[in-house]
């Protein structure tokens, strides 16, 4: 039988885990602190560990993870799914590492997966060497942006190719970005060229450089833009832009390592890792024979896929609040959104991702008269439907629950925090007003990532 070691400051979340790996019929252990996990594991040979990372005590998960994973894999968990969490996680040799609110059926798979380790799935999570630097500006706890965190802090430490896949606006040069900044190359430079801004001739001695008397105007050596990256990465944005005729020298440079000056005839090393990013299917692209089919496979060696905006509306008002917070920083001027206004938001499409809801705003932010952003102060295109937001701005308390149709998990989480805000946090008020035990209560809020009031 499969033992599992249990960790988490919380009696309730302890109890919930423990039943959950209980009934896969799985040998469960708890504790709540981290001398008792240590004490435990002392005596226990277990086949997993799970540990919530904030503990609330001296030691954290991370303590945790360090003394344990020679013994066995380690999943971490916490309610604040971050990309420094995850590469943190991933340098210290984490199994994996899952975010609040979980799914009982995710944190069964993952235990599973975990237990049934192959040894050279276990050094890989253990070779992982990502330096713990700040975030290059991604933001997001939703599900799917926690699953690019961690694919990031597993692709970062290497030297591979990586195709960053996306819609216009998501920020495939954030991901970029940040794999560089999590990786060896840290120090070295990050440099970024626009392949679908330049004309062919352009670009070709925009990367590769020229000699002097390459052609007219080049009046000396210039170092192209590959050189210039020597140590660090070279981030190449639309690379489905670029001609058949350019593709076939960036297939040669990747292959060879070597670049060749524009008018030289002598070749140059250059270490630098490519990253490469399209909002184009460059599949669809190599069927239709616009694309080279051996520099796709050269480029996407790993591939990171960004979800569009409208796949991850739980982080809008993250998101939102960040650029609220960048705007007060320049104008000395403290903004906040007011329910209606963030429902509209959450509901819009958002055709141009991220890049438009930080345009949107700060539009608000220069109509706004008071301290409080209101529907009529976003883009007239977000107030399409007039009667719907004079209804959210009528009923500010529905807005905030139901204004974007959520799945009904979000529904039963919204309405949690709602009336738990009604009845001031108290957990046997709250628990009538739902209609449950406080035992099913407190699974709901562990569930849910809510952290309930100490008072009764």
């Amino acid at each position: 039988m499969k033992r599992i070691l249990v960790i988490d400051d919380d009696r309730a979340s302890c109890e919930l885990l423990r039943e959950i790996f209980v009934a896969q019929g799985w040998a469960v252990e708890t504790a709540q602190t981290p001398a008792e996990a240590l004490s435990l594991a002392a005596q226990i040979e277990f086949d997993l560990v799970v540990s919530d990372i904030n503990l609330e005590a001296e030691q954290s998960g991370l303590d945790i993870l360090r003394a344990l994973r020679q013994r066995a894999p380690v999943i971490l968990i916490t309610g604040f799914g971050t990309l420094e969490a995850a590469v943190e996680a991933a340098r210290e040799g984490a199994w994996d590492f899952i975010s609040k609110p979980f799914k009982v059926t995710e944190v069964i798979a993952t235990a599973r997966r975990a237990m049934e380790r192959t040894s050279e799935t276990e050094k890989a999570g253990k070779d992982t060497e990502a330096a713990s630097r700040q975030s290059a500006g991604l933001i997001g706890r939703t599900p799917a942006m926690i699953e690019l965190y961690k694919e990031i802090a597993r692709v970062a430490p290497s030297r591979s190719t990586v195709l960053i896949v996306g819609e216009s606006g998501t920020g495939k040069e954030l991901v970029a970005r940040a794999i560089h900044e999590h990786s060896e190359r840290a120090r070295g430079p990050f440099v970024a060229v626009n392949c679908g801004a330049l004309t062919e001739t352009l670009l070709e001695a925009e990367l590769f450089g020229h000699v002097k008397g390459a052609f007219t105007g080049a009046v000396a050596d210039r170092k192209g833009l590959w050189e210039e990256a020597e140590g660090g990465t070279l981030f190449l944005d639309e690379i489905g832009e670029t001609s058949p005729a350019m593709q076939v020298k960036l297939l040669r440079a990747l292959q060879s390592g070597e670049i060749r000056r524009v008018g030289s005839a002598r070749s140059v090393r250059v270490d630098a890792r490519v990253v490469a990013a399209t909002n184009r299917d460059l599949e669809k692209e190599v069927s239709a024979g616009r694309f080279r089919e051996d520099l796709y496979y050269r480029l996407s060696v790993v591939t990171l896929r960004v979800p569009p905006l409208r796949a991850r509306r739980d982080d809008i008002q993250l998101l939102a609040e960040n650029f609220l917070r960048r705007i007060e920083t320049a104008r000395a001027r403290r903004l906040r959104l007011s329910p209606p206004a963030l429902a509209l938001l959450v509901s819009y499409s958002w055709p141009g991702n991220v890049r438009e809801l930080e345009s949107a705003i700060e539009y608000a932010a220069l109509r706004a008269r008071g301290t409080e952003i209101m529907p009529e102060d976003l883009p007239p295109k977000l107030q399409a439907d007039p009667a719907r937001a004079r209804f959210l701005s009528e009923h500010p308390s529905l807005a905030a629950i139901y204004a974007d149709l959520p799945t009904l998990d979000e529904l039963e989480r919204r309405y949690l925090i709602h009336v738990l805000n009604e009845v001031g946090g108290n957990r046997m008020r709250a628990a009538e007003v739902l209609g449950i035990d406080r035992r099913t209560l407190y699974r709901m809020a562990e569930r849910f990532g809510i952290k309930l009031s100490e008072e009764p």
